[in-house]
């Protein structure tokens, strides 16, 4: 039992119930239940955050031309979501020669919702890391206007940073905000062993909700550098960190770490 956000340490190989701070998958074919089934653990799924669409009459102060924009650059499935509601909004066309830049293949793939898929025109990171992100933009960048299109109040300064550094001509696109949902008395509730974050603001979300928290023990995941550095920047112990060649995704970082707590 969690009270006041403090929790008894666990050993890591008595894990018995993770926490991933996201929406449960929609198909039972998700790898996180083969993982659940595996290692005979158990998962629950609770969003930290939700998303907020900002109207097109409030992005229209921005000042951003979309179709004046080359290469749309997206970090998430909710990037895409919130940039297609975005043109459909402002009756805005996108051009076939648009060009996509995608943190991971399955974001890009995601697409496929709203576009004709054209490997040529889309692209994507090699193993999900920024690096390889930047290596895809890299060559383009001299002959691409960049969208980067994010949350209003959670961007990846990494890539910012890249964008600057290597004279790209870009813009950062507010379409949607982020607010942390109410999820203390989940948490003062439950007992968990390792608790999965995937944005910053999924760590704010966990200190607006107790303040006081503390970790305790309670083993803690991140995937991006921007969560991972959130965690570090919180004074909390980050034992599970993905995206990394070894461990592309939550769920394989997942898989290393309980197959190395198995075998302790």
């Amino acid at each position: 039992m969690v009270k006041n956000g403090v929790k008894a340490d666990i050993p890591a190989k008595n894990v018995k119930k993770i926490l991933i701070t996201q929406p449960r998958p929609e198909t039972d074919k998700s790898p996180y239940f083969e993982l659940s089934r595996k290692y005979n653990i158990e998962l629950e799924f609770h969003p930290f955050i939700r998303l907020e669409p900002i109207p097109a009459r409030e992005f229209r102060k921005q000042k951003i031309e979309i179709q004046n924009y080359t290469g749309v650059i997206f970090t998430s499935r909710n990037a895409i979501d919130h940039f297609f509601r975005m043109c459909e909004e402002m009756k805005v066309n996108v051009s076939q020669d648009t060009k996509y830049f995608c943190i991971t293949e399955a974001v890009a793939l995601y697409l496929q919702k709203f576009i004709l898929y054209r490997k040529r025109k889309v692209f994507y990171g090699a193993d999900g890391t920024n690096k390889s992100l930047f290596d895809v933009i890299n060559k383009h960048k001299g002959n691409e206007k960049f969208l980067y299109v994010c949350s209003e109040n959670q961007q990846d300064n990494d890539i910012v940073n890249w964008l600057k550094t290597n004279s790209c001509e870009f813009a950062l696109a507010f379409m949607y905000r982020t607010q942390s949902n109410d999820v203390k008395e989940l948490l003062l509730k439950n007992e968990y062993d390792v608790i999965c974050f995937f944005t910053p603001s999924g760590v704010k979300s966990l200190f607006d909700n107790l303040p006081k928290y503390k970790q305790n023990g309670t083993i803690i995941g991140a995937f991006g550098n921007n969560t991972s550095r959130a965690i570090e920047d919180a004074g909390l112990k980050l034992e599970i960190k993905a995206p990394q060649p070894e461990a592309p995704s939550m769920v394989s970082a997942l898989e290393r770490f309980l197959a190395c707590s198995k075998k302790k």
